[in-house]
């Protein structure tokens, strides 16, 4: 069995597991001689009495032992303990690099700083005759002072004989990308053709390793990519991959070079040492814009280069010469007109991912909008660039996702679920259509608006005054799309770009494109790969890519693109939930963007209540964050939360002030909901594009397992009843309204619906005793908190009347907290017969973007938004395209 929370091994106390590899567990240990945490990895379950396994783990010993290098974990001691062999190493707090790249690319910089870290730290052990064999980016860590190298349980020393494999015909079936047990050892996509050909391994192994991790950390693609484990072999041994600079434009030719020598089939054409490796990169970083013309300018020379030979040896020297210059003109930096668009007096800009699109320019330039708070007021304004001040536009509270009309004098956003029309003069905001989640829209001159109803939908069109909506895109199945979002008109009004997106894949894949439609026509062709918004300007495609604002021309007229990005301006902002770069482009050459971050980042706080008021925190928040939702534990000692953008849950460990991660996936997991017994959570992923609610178990180390989906409706998990039997969870399907529903967790998993009306349900929760279950719904126009008899028959009981978000059951079922609006959090408490009068138990400063209540009911974990840094500011540049010199 897989050790619990306070097994001992030797001096060593487990506290919590960390994960597992192919050839053992990993756990969080308290070294009780030293008083430190360390991690201690033993022997898989089932595989102590392994032979080869517990060699691996002798060698794994004498291979770090030997090793001592700031970027190889330290090991701290080796032990044997009632049959179990363990290592002891340090603890490294951080993450590993593949659970970075599951967020995309790296910037070159830091490709370089690790790259050059970890060819470092090869080439020690390489010196002492050890060869890892199995890099890969999951054995990297990403710590605060640099990367760590780690996992040599597969390393061999080239001092001993490597027996001989027995070729493919002996591979094992391996359904994860870890160790493989047999005789084949490391990961597929990281292993070199000589491994997978059954010969020995040497050091040029592990750099045709590192060569494959460093195209990944730069494009966020792997190198070698197959359908099937056959096609992925074949593409190793037989085929080089795609050009770094196909998939990362801005990739330096200098680093392509090393990539490429890395990973040659030959390994005697490869670097033949790690240190060489180490040396080229630093190289690269240190010469900096020096060490190489971009890939597209070099791309561009070659094209021209049959001209400079026809030339002679004169001319190829001009012609050197002054592409040297033009290079130079492209790269000179360009310092940006800043205009102090924070906020109105006493304000603030708002950057959160709803407000990240509220960033625009009039066609004529000489307006920008934005969204900002000042007072009660949240919304969206409008500053003329040649006057001091902005102005809060008519109507525009809560406003989202702005856009013109072609002459300036109007714009449209959306607010409330519907499209709104308004002047620039001023005047009330006149409806256009519904649109329930919005995501953007284009104004073409004869009055027809194309926009995204909803985030799980095509585009729709409407004219600009009013009438039927009909769609204008449809969505590719075969493709896996999920949104159309983000359209743009072209300047002939009929001819349109958009992004088509899927929620189901990596911000890398190559199913997120910007696609070229017409109103006349049910064709469309693909432009680029790419997942931002894009926009038309001066003959060039404006989008962002790795926080970077690139400009690609694009001829207008045979509507292709006819030449490569550069880098327009950078670092700019970017809502990864959204899709969008926080930029906007005028049809004047002004260019404006938002330097800061989309994600709405929040620090989690832990407080007592006091008199109505949060206590300051017992201790320090952790880092800014993405936090989503969260539920204390039952017995209020742990905390569950989703953080990040996409959203991975964590388990915070409040007595001892520890945080392990729990989920780790491309898609969201999200809103988690404790078992009774505290051993387990359940929560919402919309994984493959469908919304799921999955179950992990806290003391396994075994994935977890999916309950229900439901490919017709959204889910969300929100309660678990206290015997354990059931699970409550709201329904919310297209074009009708959300229910609760109860799922058994027996065999049957039968859903049952138990709260479900014409009007709207959510936020339910059952009572202790199981007999009473609480729920919000709109049914009298505003959200209030209802109780009625579980499982019923029964009538339902208005409890509220201050408004209801959510509800939660006191750990007695003696009161019901009701949370009426982000401030305000109330206390009803049961009497005979009904319920009290509410009672204020917590009223916040500002709105929180998630919170809990403790059990108790006497502390809060709030989730407080970070405000912008102090002069943030929306940068303005004027006459962009002169600043790219002559094309």
């Amino acid at each position: 069995m897989a050790l619990q929370a306070g097994d001992r091994l030797g001096p060593y106390r487990i506290v919590a597991p960390l994960g597992a590899g192919g050839m053992g567990e990993v756990y969080r240990a308290a070294d009780s001689r030293l008083d430190r945490e360390v991690a201690i990895k033993v022997v898989g379950t089932g595989r102590a009495a392994d032979g080869d396994f517990r060699d691996r783990l002798q060698r794994e010993a004498r291979a770090i032992s030997a090793l001592n290098h700031p970027h190889v974990c330290t090991l701290h001691d080796v032990g044997h303990h009632d049959g179990v062999d363990y290592l002891v190493m340090e603890l490294l707090e951080g993450q590993s690099l593949a659970e970075r790249l599951e967020r995309g690319p790296l910037p070159l910089d830091e490709v370089l700083r690790y790259g050059i870290e970890i060819a470092e730290a090869l080439d020690q052990a390489h010196r002492l005759g050890i060869v890892h064999r199995d890099l890969k980016p999951g054995n990297v860590m990403l710590t605060r002072s640099g990367s760590k190298l780690l996992d040599f349980g597969l390393a061999r020393s080239q001092r001993s004989p490597e027996p001989a494999a027995a070729g493919l015909a002996a591979m094992p079936t391996v359904d994860r990308p870890l160790t493989a047990e047999g005789t084949l050892v490391g990961t597929f996509q990281y292993m070199a053709p000589e491994q997978l050909e059954g010969l020995a391994a040497d050091a040029r192994t592990d750099i045709f390793a590192l060569g494959a991790t460093l195209y990944e950390m730069a494009t966020g693609r792997r190198a070698f990519e197959g359908s099937s484990r056959t096609s992925l072999i074949a593409a190793i041994v037989d085929r080089d991959p795609p050009p770094m600079s196909e998939r990362q434009p801005a990739t330096p030719p200098a680093f392509e070079h090393v990539v490429r020598v890395c990973l040659a089939k030959d390994p005697d054409r490869r670097w033949q040492s790690a240190r060489d490796v180490a040396t080229e990169l630093r190289w690269i970083s240190e010469a900096g814009s020096q060490a190489g013309t971009p890939a597209p300018l070099l791309a561009r020379r070659r094209r021209r280069e049959w001209l400079w030979r026809a030339a002679g040896a004169l001319a190829v020297l001009g012609a050197l010469v002054a592409t040297g210059a033009w290079v130079r003109a492209r790269q000179r930096p360009v310092e940006p007109l800043r205009v102090s668009l924070v906020a109105p007096a006493g304000g603030r800009l708002l950057t959160t991912e709803h407000d990240a699109g509220a960033l625009t320019l009039s066609p004529d330039g000489r307006y920008v909008t934005f969204a900002a708070e000042q007072g009660d007021y949240r919304g969206l304004w409008l500053r003329r660039l040649d006057e001091p001040e902005p102005r809060p536009i008519e109507g525009g509270r809560d406003g989202t996702y702005p856009f013109w009309s072609p002459d300036s004098r109007s714009f449209a956003f959306f607010q409330q679920g519907k499209l709104r029309r308004a002047s620039v003069a001023g005047g009330p905001a006149v409806t256009i259509a519904a649109a329930p989640e919005a995501r953007g829209g284009s104004w073409a001159p004869d009055g027809t608006i194309l926009f995204e109803s909803h985030w799980r939908e095509p585009l729709s069109k409407v004219s600009a005054e009013g009438g039927p909506v009909t769609a204008a895109t449809s969505l590719d199945p075969g493709r896996s799309e999920t949104t159309h979002r983000w359209p743009w008109f072209l300047p002939d009004g009929r001819h349109f770009l958009y992004l088509a997106g899927s929620h189901t894949v990596d911000v890398g894949s190559e199913l997120n494109a910007v696609y070229l439609a017409s109103l006349d026509s049910p064709d469309r062709r693909l432009l680029l790969h790419t997942r931002s918004n894009v926009q038309y300007a001066h003959g060039h495609l404006l989008h962002v890519r790795e926080g970077k604002l690139l400009a690609q021309p694009f001829d207008v007229e045979e509507r292709r693109l006819s030449g490569d990005p550069v880098v327009l301006a950078q670092p700019v902002g970017y809502s990864t939930g959204f899709f969008n770069g926080l930029f906007a482009a005028s049809r004047t050459g002004r260019v404006a963007w938002i330097d800061a971050p989309g994600d709405a980042a929040s620090t989690l706080e832990i407080r007592a209540i006091s008199g109505g008021a949060l206590l300051p925190s017992t201790t320090a928040p952790p880092e800014p964050a993405v936090h989503r939702a969260m539920r204390y534990s039952p017995d209020g000692s742990r905390l569950a939360v989703a953080i990040g953008d996409p959203a991975d849950l964590w388990i915070l460990d409040l007595e001892r002030g520890t945080r392990t991660r729990l989920t780790s996936h491309p898609m969201d997991d999200d809103f988690p909901v404790w078992s009774p017994d505290g051993t387990r959570v359940a929560f919402t992923s919309d994984r493959d594009g469908k919304t799921k609610i999955f179950v992990k178990d806290l003391g396994r180390l075994e994935p977890e397992a999916e309950l229900l989906r439901d490919d017709r409706a959204t889910l969300q998990v929100v309660d678990w009843s206290r015997d354990g039997r059931l699970l409550l969870y709201e329904r919310d399907e297209e074009e009708k309204s959300s229910d609760v529903y109860v799922v058994s967790l027996g065999q049957e998993n039968k859903p049952v619906a138990v709260a479900a009306t014409d009007a709207d349900e959510w936020g339910a929760a059952l009572s202790p005793d199981g007999k009473w279950i609480a729920y919000c719904s709109d049914e009298t126009g505003r959200p209030e908190a209802y109780v009625a008899p579980f499982p019923g028959p029964g009538p339902k009981r208005l409890v509220s009347r201050l408004g209801g978000a959510w509800v939660r059951w006191s750990a007695d079922g003696r009161s019901l907290y009701v949370n009426s609006d982000p401030r305000r959090l109330w206390e009803i408490a049961m009497e005979a017969g009904g319920f009290g009068e509410p009672r204020l138990l917590l009223e916040l400063p500002t709105a929180s973007l998630t919170g809990d209540l403790h059990p108790r009911g006497d502390e809060a974990a709030v989730a407080f938004e970070v405000p912008p840094r102090p002069g943030l500011a929306i940068s303005l540049l004027t006459d962009w395209p002169a600043t790219l010199g002559p094309r």
